[in-house]
């Protein structure tokens, strides 16, 4: 493990392609892709740190420290990520407040410390931090209104709430952290140590199934979000992304993730782009351009 002097990132190897949704896919305009992926590479290095279980929290706290001094003062950090400084340079050239990737660093030092969410608005109020930021910042990227913010959020927020249902296991065996709100698992009558099982009993079924009744419920205010967007291309973008989520949220519905990880098949996250042509006829091609 690299020292904090040495090199502040310690990468973990996930890379864009292991995400849920497409990471500047070809539907983002050609000169933001690189924009998408400085901010997607940031949070990337700063979210291996936060889920880095050799390191202490303290030491996860001073190296994401410096992610945020970089931002706010690109040339005044000595030792500074490279890819907070690639990203300041971005903020700077595009006008996207730095307060987005912050929020994200504020979530991050958050999970080097948390460990347990009391309740759903607990785990709601993390992920308008971890998650929303991301949606928000695309949002300004493609100068849309802020009036998409609500929809982003919604979306946004259940990616992360179906990213920890897919990870609840391994939440649990490598950081003993566990995002499902602890006030389900003992209105089932159980502790979590039902997530350290080879699959699911009846109780810890009822507690999945709270989690995805309420994440269909962000599903549902997400959905106007492709209309509120008035780029075409970032529309479809999020429209695909409306329909991966509720892809993998059906799948979590009939599979137990404590018996393996669920994902959607290369078949399934295809035919998500493939939903778009139904969209584009609903919305009009001619209504927009």
């Amino acid at each position: 493990m690299t020292s904090l002097k040495e090199r502040p990132e310690t990468p973990s190897g996930k890379v864009a392609g292991d995400e849920n949704f497409p990471v500047a896919s070809r539907l983002v305009a050609r000169p933001l892709r690189r924009h998408v992926h400085l901010f997607y590479v940031f949070a990337r290095a700063a979210d291996d740190i936060a889920d880095n279980p050799e390191l202490e929290a303290d030491d996860k706290i001073a190296r994401l420290n410096l992610f945020a001094e970089a931002l706010v003062d690109p040339g005044g950090v000595a030792g500074a990520p490279s890819s907070a400084l690639a990203l300041a340079r971005s903020l700077s050239e595009t006008g996207v407040p730095t307060r987005h990737p912050l929020d994200l660093l504020d979530a991050f030092r958050q999970d080097a410390r948390k460990l347990r969410y009391e309740t759903w608005d607990d785990l709601l109020d993390y992920c308008n931090r971890s998650a929303a930021p991301v949606g928000r910042y695309l949002i300004d990227l493609h100068g849309e209104p802020a009036s998409a913010y609500e929809a982003s959020d919604s979306l946004c927020n259940a990616l992360q709430v179906l990213n920890h249902l897919q990870d609840c296991k391994a939440d649990r065996a490598r950081l003993d952290r566990v995002y499902l709100p602890l006030a389900w698992f003992r209105e089932a009558g159980i502790g979590v140590e039902a997530l350290d099982g080879a699959r699911s009993n009846a109780s810890m079924r009822r507690v999945l199934d709270r989690c995805l009744a309420a994440t269909e419920d962000l599903l549902e205010r997400a959905a106007p979000l492709p209309y509120r967007i008035r780029g075409l291309r970032f529309s479809m973008e999020c429209s695909v992304i409306v329909t991966i989520a509720r892809k993998l949220r059906s799948e979590l519905d009939r599979r137990d993730p404590l018996a393996a990880r669920v994902v959607l098949s290369r078949t399934q996250y295809a035919g998500s782009f493939l939903r778009l042509i139904p969209y584009l006829l609903g919305r009009g091609l001619t209504s927009r351009h």
